[in-house]
């Protein structure tokens, strides 16, 4: 499409895959969505994005991204027949991360049928330089009809920027406050004044825009100095499936299939101060506790890899001096024999801070199980690392015993089934 243009897109749940080439020197870049009335939001609820990354109607969510050969995208999916009645436009963007969209080539927007997966549009949007922040396209109504328009329009002040253009309230970094010039002046207060009207309610928290994404280069980050040490710590993996197969595959010199019905689960090693040891997981119905020990739940059994459902556990941060240590792992329950053909993402979401996303890399081993994270206390401090590490169990040899063996665990397992 060029910029500008329009096309009829059906009524129905629709795949929208923000793309781009990656490589040295090329920096991230995040999918948004922005739901409009008389070119507003009706409040912040309406700003889809990784830090909120479902519109409460069900017709937009974020998806999270994807590397396939060097070809990343960014996936919303948009639900048209559950966008509500007074809702006129949906806006596309993206937001470059570390960096301007001129250092991002082959930027472009392109939307499918959720179900059929045909094209219903494509706009590759060229000539970017300094800007950091685009509307790629918008769905909007005529005469009772959807359409799409390829839109281009380029922003220089981020995401917070375009956040704020549309009416987000946007929460911005403290400032110090600025030193005294005078010393303080002692002043009687003024005489009392007739009560009035209670003060009004303070307003709704802003949206944050801050998130930290661990990689090879820079896999850590402290929880302490990011100011997540309370609450609750969400830990979400959800998944999609790079190819589909009807039968069997020969990678690795062996068979590995691929059905419909895969089936990962999340799982934790946890070590407390105490010294005491376990495991939460569905095998053996081992879901944990969040508010006695070991502080860490694991939520029901899914088998969507959708962001809002996915795996998800739960780390209680207000015993945070309870831990030593935690390990995340995802195992292969059933569906597939190796992690090759199958792309994750992980989000820790902390009720204070910001929150901590990274990609697994690309499994080139006949792996059914993944280290993922390390949590680990020192000193106060909580450190999350990123391990993204997969492994091979010896024959014989369970993932849960493979992975406690690779980290120093000493546990004593035993077979289990959900």
């Amino acid at each position: 499409m060029p910029k500008g243009s329009n096309t009829p897109v059906p009524a129905t749940a629709l795949r929208v895959d923000v793309g781009w080439r990656s490589g040295p020197g090329v920096p991230d870049a995040d999918a948004s969505a922005l739901l409009l009335v008389g070119g507003k939001v009706r409040s912040d609820a309406d700003f889809v994005f990784y830090n909120q990354p479902a519109h409460s109607s069900g017709a937009v969510r974020h998806e999270g991204k994807r590397d396939a050969g060097g070809r990343v995208t960014d996936t919303l999916l948009v639900d048209l027949a559950r966008v509500e009645p007074s809702i006129e436009t949906v806006i596309v963007a993206a937001s470059a991360d570390g960096g301007t969209f001129g250092q991002v080539p082959d930027l472009s927007v392109e939307v499918r049928d959720a179900a059929r997966g045909t094209v219903a549009a494509r706009f590759d949007s060229t000539g970017a330089t300094t800007e950091t922040a685009f509307v790629l396209g918008e769905f909007y109504r005529r005469q009772g009809a959807w359409k799409f328009r390829a839109v281009g329009q380029g922003y220089s002040s981020g995401l917070e920027g375009l956040a704020t253009d549309y009416g987000i309230t946007v929460d911005e970094p403290q400032r110090a406050a600025p030193a005294p010039v005078a010393p303080p002046v002692t002043v009687a207060p003024p005489p009392a004044r007739p009560a009035g009207p209670p003060p009004a309610a303070p307003p709704a928290a802003p949206v944050r825009l801050t998130k930290v994404t661990l990689t090879k280069a820079s896999p850590s980050v402290s929880l302490t100095k990011q100011g997540g040490t309370s609450g609750a710590l969400r830990v979400n993996l959800n998944w999609q499936v790079r190819k589909q197969f009807s039968g069997w595959s020969s990678k690795f010199g062996r068979p590995v299939a691929l059905h419909a019905d895969l089936d990962l689960d999340l799982c934790a090693l946890y070590e407390l101060a105490d010294g005491s040891k376990g495991v939460v997981q569905a095998l053996g119905n081992a879901f944990g506790a969040l508010h006695r020990p070991p502080f860490i739940h694991l939520d029901g059994d899914d088998r969507t890899g959708a962001v809002e459902s996915g795996e998800n556990l739960t780390v209680n941060l207000d015993h945070k001096d309870a831990f030593r240590r935690i390990l995340v792992f995802v195992t292969i329950y059933e569906g597939a024999r190796s992690f090759a053909d199958l792309h994750a993402t992980v989000t820790l979401s902390p009720q204070h801070g910001a929150p901590v996303d990274f990609s697994l890399d690309e499994c080139t081993l006949p792996s059914p199980v993944c280290a993922l994270a390390l949590i680990t206390n020192t000193g106060g401090d909580l450190v999350v690392r990123r391990e993204a590490r997969y492994l091979v169990p010896e024959r014989g040899v369970s993932p849960q015993r493979t992975v406690d063996h690779a980290y120093g665990w000493g546990m004593n397992w035993t077979p289990g089934r959900k």
